[in-house]
């Protein structure tokens, strides 16, 4: 081989060497960049996280407080309830007459009705009626010649309910 073919395939070498080079350069450049917006994405994606979280705890809070707001507003209205039957149990006779004392606790009763009504509170009308599961729950059954089978023969406590939604269902005495 002569020198001058010699000199073209180190040329050749040389500008292999020098293109191979300058492409690892350039993937290293563009690994870098994709470093740099990996990192960004990283950082952009941990920010909207804890914002999230803090928006999850910020909505928890307003939460409670308006629970805590509108029970503190319903439970105001039975505090005067409270205090009647504080002023009547203060009074109560001991001996004697207890009418006017009885009274007393019949309107304490009466006003204590219309504030349920007022919220929306209406009583189950349980007695006499055929038991339903969904407004009744059951914890005596009992022999009944005079009652018919799955009637309620004694409401034993009183259920509730807002609209349609049961708030607490009448314990009842069922015929079997």
């Amino acid at each position: 081989m002569s020198e001058e073919q010699v000199n073209q395939t180190e040329d050749g070498a040389i500008q292999t060497e020098a293109a191979e080079i300058s492409a690892l350069e350039a993937l290293q450049q563009e690994l870098e960049a994709a470093k740099a917006k990996a990192a960004e994405n990283l950082d952009g994606w941990q920010r909207t996280q804890a914002e999230f979280q803090n928006y999850k705890r910020r909505v928890e809070r307003d939460r409670i407080d308006f629970q805590n707001s509108v029970t503190g507003k319903i439970i105001a209205r039975y505090l005067d309830v409270q205090d009647d039957f504080d002023r009547a149990m203060k009074h109560q006779p001991t001996a004697g007459d207890l009418t006017q004392w009885a009274q007393g606790i019949g309107s304490i009763y009466r006003k204590f009705q219309n504030v349920l009504e007022a919220e929306g509170v209406t009583r189950i009308e349980a007695e006499g009626q055929t038991f339903d599961p969904s407004v009744h729950e059951a914890v005596v059954h009992e022999a009944s010649e005079a009652h018919a089978s799955g009637q309620i023969i004694e409401v034993l406590r009183h259920g509730y309910k807002i609209g349609e939604r049961v708030i607490r269902p009448a314990l009842v005495k069922v015929a079997q």
